[in-house]
């Protein structure tokens, strides 16, 4: 079979079994519109459909259109997003909703050019947004899809590696039909998830085993190819739980960038430093209980991140600094709509 008829065989198959068999109850495939696969798309990223949908039909409860986005406080979004991760995700989520209502009054542009120039959106995800939001032709390569792809032309290496990903978006914009190019991009995400999945993939059902080399070979599992593995340094820290005499936390607010930007966190100390030390320079002789929790771990995608929670029972509460909005009382019973770090929510729910 030739390059060409294999492609426009493989797009039909596809489509087929879409018709039959591919998801169409999504909440973003509902009421379809740029913002609204936009949102769906980032969300969707490293992260699963089951997890994404009650998530995404909060958002957009609470902000059902990108003026609502761009016009809410970073704390808002962020709190919508509390337990997602990758938080950077939402902060440009909400950069690019003020640039569309700023500079392009409200409208997203529709070329995979133009999309790619705002804050957090890149290839695949312009061209699902081309593609779903404008039905017009356009190519996605998201992590689903560069597995099947991977798979069915066994394409070896990590596609982390530059010329292992130039020769799957070549056979991507190679297979990429010019019609139902909705449904097309919708249904290579569907296989990647449904059927082509990490482990032990559906092939006997897939409808494009017949030509799927890593079948033919019987190692789909070895494509594509893994990401070297690396030892993963270990940063500790203690996690000051301060709590004052009416039950509120002392929460601290992260600079704009870097781990959990703009989130909410308990105040951190270094984990050879004394916390009555801390108490005695920061709340005088106000702390009355200071009590040791065994540390956990929350791992980042570049580290190891130890915590040892310290609960600190003030007698009265202290007159610190509560400037610029970087510091707060967190009241568990009436809480505030801020974002949390996971780990934090997680502190949250034990102590409750």
């Amino acid at each position: 079979m030739t390059d060409q008829r294999l492609a426009i065989d493989l797009s039909q198959r596809a489509l087929q079994w879409f018709d039959h068999s591919g998801r169409k109850d999504l909440p973003w495939q509902k009421d379809i519109n740029p913002y609204r696969v936009w949102v769906s798309e980032i969300m969707l990223q490293q992260t699963q459909v089951t997890t994404v949908i009650p998530y995404f039909q909060r958002f957009m409860q609470e902000l059902p259109t990108v003026q609502d986005l761009a016009a809410a406080e970073e704390d808002r979004v962020l709190h919508l997003w509390t337990g997602l991760g990758y938080y950077s995700r939402a902060r440009n989520l909400h950069k690019t909703a003020k640039t569309v209502c700023e500079q392009l009054n409200g409208q997203f542009p529709n070329t995979v050019d133009q999309l790619c120039d705002l804050p957090g959106i890149g290839r695949s995800t312009a061209g699902a947004i081309v593609s779903i939001a404008f039905q017009l032709p356009a190519t996605i390569l998201d992590g689903n899809v560069k597995r099947v792809l991977a798979r069915f032309h066994a394409v070896a290496g990590w596609p982390g590696k530059g010329e292992v990903m130039n020769r799957l978006w070549q056979i991507a914009e190679a297979h990429a039909p010019q019609t139902r190019v909705a449904d097309y991009s919708q249904v290579m995400m569907d296989l990647g998830a449904t059927l082509c999945t990490r482990s032990k993939p559906a092939c006997g059902i897939c409808p494009l085993k017949q030509d799927c080399l890593a079948r033919i070979q019987g190692n789909p599992q070895d494509y594509p190819g893994k990401k070297p593995k690396k030892i993963l340094p270990v940063k500790t820290a203690q996690i000051l739980i301060i709590k004052n005499p009416a039950g509120e936390l002392l929460l601290e607010k992260r600079p704009p960038s870097g781990i959990w930007g703009g989130l909410w966190v308990f105040p951190q100390l270094d984990s050879e430093a004394d916390p009555s030390d801390y108490c005695q320079q920061h709340f005088g002789k106000t702390a009355v209980k200071i009590e040791r929790w065994p540390h956990f771990r929350h791992t980042f995608s570049h580290y190891h991140f130890d915590m040892t929670p310290i609960i600190i029972q003030l007698q009265k509460t202290p007159s610190i600094a509560m400037e610029a909005n970087q510091r707060l009382w967190y009241n568990r019973q009436q809480p505030v709509e801020i974002g949390l770090a996971a780990p934090i929510k997680k502190l949250l729910a034990k102590l409750d």
